[in-house]
């Protein structure tokens, strides 16, 4: 027999709101035809969350479910229709998927729903959000309300990776103190797209290019500016390290970085135009687009061992990884008066137990949501009594 949901801390999110907490937290979250859970309702606490179970029964498709509350594609930047609940052998389900969630937020009670429907365009399909039942004009209004940043496996070789996979993980952390900012790199990215197409179509009328690249300065310039201001702060909380995880020292490597940080933004804006029209020939015969923010880097340092990141062992990776996470995360909270939704998969399996220890302490003194996964529930007993920990089978939810 299929347990039902539970409710970790008997909480109804129907009941009074009282004063609005400092905090950003779920108090519920509802799936529907996503991934492998037809349809759940988890009531949960504020603390940190665990969830426990075997490989393959659903622990990270509710990370993923969670990530969609924020801006972008979700943590493994999935095709929308990829998401839908799929028996065996099955296509995706034509009804498409949901999520929604009720929030304790800092403004109050907060509803936001989100999911997989028909275009407007026959045949095709769109994401809709709805923020307190009203619709939305576009997710990036996500980033208003909820800041979500994430650890998964697949990460742990962002320092080998190509620098595509550190911009994405940087305008994460970006977008959490820079709301707009997610719209910025919307915009730029679908206008260079645009002006990909027509270079390869070898159009040469100067009125679109000149609007598209007008879209690419104003909103790369923006992005890039954005970028920066977060890697200088964050820089500084890196360098301070947490715990016994090390310091690190980040920085941003680009052209376009370097003019910013020589001239004034809208200079910026006028040499990044000057740029791509000159370029045009040029980059039409190479296919590509030699200059903008999509070619910028992150470059980290592991401070203690003074040499580059992607030089130390794949644990001194993974140990840097998360303290630049934990120390964005302070960053936020700071910033924003609440911590971000930090969803950690798979977290402790690669730790050793005094940074296990170290984590579980920072997740806490955090004061925010942290959800965290794994296979060995005893890797989590130093959390006993400061986490909900709950057992993920397929499909269901129950009391670890």
């Amino acid at each position: 027999m299929t347990a039902p949901p539970i409710s970790a801390l008997a909480y109804s999110p129907d009941a009074a709101t009282g004063a609005a907490p400092a905090i950003l937290a779920v108090r519920q979250l509802r799936l529907t035809d996503f991934r492998n859970y037809r349809q759940l309702r988890l009531d949960c606490g504020a603390d940190p969350i665990v969830l426990v179970g075997a490989n393959g029964v659903g622990k990270t498709n509710l990370l993923e479910a969670l990530s969609f509350l924020a801006p972008g594609r979700g943590l493994r930047r999935a095709r929308l229709d990829e998401v839908c609940r799929r028996a065996r052998g099955e296509a995706p389900g034509a009804a498409g998927w949901a999520v929604a969630a009720t929030l304790d937020t800092p403004d109050g009670r907060l509803a936001i729903g989100t999911g997989l429907e028909a275009g407007r365009a026959e045949g095709t399909l769109r994401r809709a959000v709805r923020i307190d039942g009203r619709s939305a004009a576009s997710q990036t209004v996500l980033g208003q309300h909820v800041a979500a940043v994430w650890l998964t496996p697949q990460l742990d070789r962002l320092f080998l990776d190509g620098p595509g996979e550190r911009r994405r993980f940087l305008d994460r952390l970006v977008t959490a103190l820079h709301p707009q900012h997610a719209g910025d790199v919307a915009a730029y990215e679908n206008a260079l797209r645009q002006r990909a197409r027509l270079l390869g179509e070898g159009n040469r009328d100067p009125h679109w290019f000149t609007a598209l690249e007008d879209t690419m300065a104003r909103h790369g310039v923006a992005l890039a500016a954005a970028r920066a201001d977060t890697v200088h702060r964050l820089d500084a909380a890196a360098r301070l390290g947490v715990g016994p995880f090390p310091r690190a020292a980040l920085a941003m490597a680009g052209e376009v970085d370097g003019w910013l940080a020589t001239m004034a933004a809208i200079d910026a804006e006028d040499r990044l135009r000057a740029e791509l029209g000159a370029n045009r020939l040029r980059d039409a015969e190479s296919g590509t687009t030699c200059c903008g923010p999509h070619r910028s880097d992150l470059a980290v340092r592991h401070l203690d061992l003074d040499l580059p990141a992607a030089e130390g062992s794949t644990g001194q990776q993974k140990a840097i990884l998360v303290s630049i996470a934990l120390a964005h995360a302070r960053l936020v909270a700071l910033s924003r008066g609440r911590a971000p939704l930090l969803l950690l998969d798979e977290i402790a399996a690669h730790l050793d137990a005094e940074r296990r220890d170290a984590l579980f302490d920072e997740v806490v003194a955090l004061g925010g949501q942290t959800w965290m996964t794994g296979t060995d529930a005893g890797l989590f007993a130093p959390l006993a009594g400061r986490a909900q920990v709950l057992r993920v089978t397929d499909g269901s939810i129950t009391a670890a």
